[in-house]
């Protein structure tokens, strides 16, 4: 029996990632699409072959049975529709990031664990086949003590949807961009534990200008960072580097990437290259080919392949997605309140929570 299909938001993500894999696989039934607007949801769904368009998730999920859903809204309704779609008995795939908060994330991942049920989180950078490449290699570099991870863009504020609003995203470029190459860096170094984090944040750039290389925004509504540079120490003694941007005074138009320094050789993520020094002349260790491979699409068949029980497959799970969720909430917070914020273990392996102040 087929699995049935539904997605929770109709926009461009939802259509060139999720619809767009999801009717490549014959397993499933492209049951519904929800979306508040009438005009845009029966537009998705005329266009991406689904047989039904709801204005809600309630309403969905009250007349519908879903084995899988899709959660492509704006960030501030992640998780009321993940956890509707978890007690209705669904496997989800949420767009990143996880939630609002990491309190939000925490609940999410409780609620999977208790209905036995999959969620996973669109974190594809880590489906690259870089990423598996320099996961695989990773002894080759001896210790990691310090990695640095990029996401930056020169003039790239986007003027679509409601990635300039706080309220509505949680937040910019690293809510957005910067959480990707966090979750990649998180995932090569197999996730170890957060001991300390300091970050700084702009707003210099976005409130002034009204245009760029993605479009146009209005100044006065412009609510979220420009920029934010942070440091995330490590329990094992390690350091990540994290900078971001949507507007940054640089000369590249956009960098995005994650270099690894360890003791034996150093890495990079794009391309995917190991290499170290030998008496002074820099030495390639291992290289990976160029390759030509869409990572939203990898990141949606494991999921897929998970929810059919096609082998053992790895995902960006809730628990990871919770960790991820409670760096990027500690960033902010550091960014705002001046000061570190520091973290200690609790009762599960391997999660961190901040101390009290």
């Amino acid at each position: 029996m087929k699995k049935r299909v539904a997605i929770i938001g109709a926009g461009q993500v939802a259509e060139k990632v999720h619809a767009a894999y999801y009717k490549t696989r014959n397993e499933l039934e492209l049951v519904a699409v929800c979306d508040p607007s009438l005009e845009r949801g029966e537009e998705f769904r005329a266009n991406n072959g689904f047989e039904k368009h709801y204005a809600t998730a309630e309403e969905m999920f009250a007349v519908e049975k879903i084995d899988i859903v899709s959660i492509c809204t704006p960030n501030r309704f992640h998780f009321d529709n993940v956890m509707l779609s978890l007690a209705n008995g669904a496997a989800v795939m949420c767009e990143k990031p996880p939630a609002m908060s990491a309190a939000e994330a925490k609940v999410m991942w409780e609620l999977a664990e208790e209905k036995g049920a999959i969620l996973a989180y669109d974190f594809h950078h880590r489906f690259s086949s870089e990423a598996q490449f320099l996961k695989k290699n990773s002894a080759l570099l001896g210790e990691i003590y310090c990695v640095k991870a990029t996401a930056l863009r020169r003039s790239g504020v986007p003027g679509w949807g409601t990635f300039t609003n706080k309220e509505m995203q949680g937040g910019g470029p690293l809510i957005d961009m910067g959480i990707h190459m966090l979750d990649a860096a998180m995932f090569v170094l197999g996730f170890p534990k957060v001991k300390k984090v300091t970050a700084k944040s702009f707003q210099k750039i976005g409130t002034k200008k009204s245009a760029g290389t993605f479009g146009s925004w209005d100044p006065e509504k412009y609510t979220v960072e420009d920029s934010l540079f942070g440091f995330i120490e490590l329990e094992n003694g390690g350091l990540i580097e994290l900078d971001t941007s949507f507007a940054l005074h640089i000369k590249p138009e956009s960098a995005l990437n994650v270099d690894f320094f360890g003791d034996l050789a150093g890495g990079s993520l794009y391309p995917a290259e190991i290499y170290t020094d030998n008496a002074g002349e820099f030495q390639l260790l291992e290289k990976l080919g160029q390759l030509e491979e869409n990572k939203h699409e990898n990141s949606m068949k494991a999921f897929v392949d998970s929810v059919l029980g096609a082998g053992k497959v790895e995902l960006a799970g809730a628990e990871q997605g919770y960790i991820i969720q409670k760096i990027v909430e500690s960033l902010y917070e550091s960014a705002e309140k001046g000061e570190s914020v520091f973290y200690e273990e609790n009762n599960r392996e391997g999660i961190c929570i901040k101390l009290s102040k």
